[in-house]
């Protein structure tokens, strides 16, 4: 049997043991505590000030690599319109140096480009991880003033409650708890 089939059985299952189950997700209903909370990971990270600081100084940067990127491009284009000039009045053993010293230029800038775009995603993933470290011990305290014994990542429920979710909550303790008022610096 596949997984798939365990889940359609299962949410089949918990539609006939509680039979106002859909309509209580309709209208939105609050069942009181549950023993399971979900949480939508990525949600937690974008919607929270942390997330959103991090990533709008992420941008701006990558915004400032791209126009550098660009300004050299030009300038490389430049210089490549001007050797292929020069290559017409040259012999090719007087040209070779000049068209190696160019292809070395092009070489380490690209090279330098992609470090810049590495050091990007290596400084998000590090963000990324202070956030949950942190995000754990809220999450874990929520957990236990919820009366809960577990909370999942929405991205695993097949079907659920809406009040199950504890996103939002979470989202504005962590924001509490981390005091954001400047751009975090992971």
């Amino acid at each position: 049997m596949s997984i798939w089939q365990i889940a359609a059985q299962t949410a089949v299952c918990l539609l006939l043991i509680y039979p106002s189950f859909a309509a209580a997700q309709d209208a939105g209903a609050k069942l009181g505590p549950s023993l399971i909370l979900s949480l939508d990971q990525d949600a937690l990270f974008a919607k929270s000030k942390y997330g959103q600081l991090l990533r709008a100084q992420l941008s701006a940067e990558a915004a400032e690599v791209e126009a550098e990127s660009r300004r050299l491009d030009a300038e490389l284009a430049a210089e490549e319109r001007s050797l292929t000039q020069k290559r017409a009045q040259m012999t090719p053993e007087s040209f070779a140096p000049l068209a190696a010293a160019f292809d070395e230029k092009v070489q380490r800038l690209r090279a330098e480009r992609e470090a810049a775009a590495a050091d990007l995603r290596a400084r998000e993933t590090a963000g990324r991880q202070v956030f949950f470290e942190t995000a754990a011990q809220v999450i874990g305290d929520f957990m236990v003033e919820r009366g809960a014994v577990v909370i999942i990542n929405k991205d695993a429920i097949i079907v659920s409650l809406s009040s199950l979710d504890v996103t939002d909550a979470v989202i504005a303790r962590l924001d509490a708890a981390l005091e954001i008022g400047a751009a975090p610096a992971p």
